[in-house]
């Protein structure tokens, strides 16, 4: 298979690694907006050939993986369906479904059937393609979304690279992905960026921070996240995200309202339930740092 890898970052160039090893990938052509990232590729063995135009990249491509931030992507998609041979695999590694599907709809025409929407569940501490790896998603989840319209040979083609390099491929509908991801991945994100945020907008933050311990820096190393990409995630998932945020508020409502009537007995039902489920509930085996970088 010869991939066109359009956003060499650390989950893009991942999976060119990942599929390339596993032996489902012959040849890796790239496009990135920052051509030193390309470059970084090619020095890396990443990739084959670092091209000049998205033009450039998708010709001759069998696969087209977009890998750049979600807000990109269907810029991007006029360009891929402009260029890109008919028979090409689109799929995508982005963290929201719902908005991309219906873009890829509206600007793919008969070309949609061959677009696999796709999300790892994967992601590390540290960006760029220099920190890609080909062992980023052994264990991991990655969920895919088809459509009604998507061909079936395509999906399993997608399914088929993903699970060769070691992970567990499930699929759900687009709606229901960003409804969960909403709660899991995407609120969790704003909430460490509003605390850090906060604690540093203070006029004593910086010696607040000066004595973190190990639950301020668990609860706040996704807030270390490259903020354009979460802005992006964030506004694209806003319709799920929206209310999981009014959701999470009125539960502050009630801590607020227990600690100001000194109900201790509320606090602790509530701790006691939150504890409970987090010891006893598997929390799955595809939280390896998702999109950190």
């Amino acid at each position: 298979m010869k991939l066109a890898l359009l956003g060499c970052g650390l989950l893009g160039g991942s999976t060119a690694a990942a599929w390339r090893r596993s032996g489902c990938v012959s040849s890796v052509r790239g496009y990135d907006l920052a051509p030193a990232r390309v470059e970084r590729g090619v020095a890396l063995g990443i990739v084959d050939h670092a091209a000049a135009s998205v033009a450039d990249a998708v010709a001759g491509a069998d696969c087209i993986v977009l890998a750049t931030p979600v807000g990109s992507m269907a810029p991007l998609l006029r360009e891929v369906v402009r260029h890109a041979p008919v028979e090409a695999i689109i799929t995508d590694v982005g963290s929201t479904k719902v908005e991309l599907v219906a873009s890829a709809r509206q600007l793919l025409g008969d070309t949609f059937a061959r677009f696999v929407p796709a999300h790892p569940i994967a992601g590390g501490a540290d960006s760029g393609i220099e920190h890609a790896s080909a062992d980023l998603f052994e264990g991991c989840w990655v969920i895919t979304t088809p459509e009604k319209e998507t061909k079936a040979d395509a999906l399993q083609r997608v399914e088929a690279n993903w699970m060769a390099c070691g992970a567990t491929v499930e699929r759900m509908a687009a709606l229901e992905h960003d409804h969960i991801f909403a709660a899991i991945s995407h609120l969790p994100h704003l909430l460490a960026f509003a605390l850090v945020h906060l604690v540093a907008s203070q006029a004593d933050g910086a010696r607040k921070l000066q004595f973190a311990g190990a639950g301020f820096r668990d609860f706040t190393r996704i807030a270390a996240s490259d903020p354009s990409m979460w802005r992006d995630i964030a506004l694209a998932n806003r319709a799920a995200l929206g209310p999981e945020l009014a959701r999470y508020r009125r539960q502050l409502e009630v801590l607020q309202a227990a600690l100001d009537a000194g109900d201790a007995d509320t606090l602790e039902r509530l701790f006691a339930r939150a504890s409970q489920v987090r010891r006893n509930t598997d929390l799955g085996n595809g939280g390896r740092g998702e999109h950190d970088a």
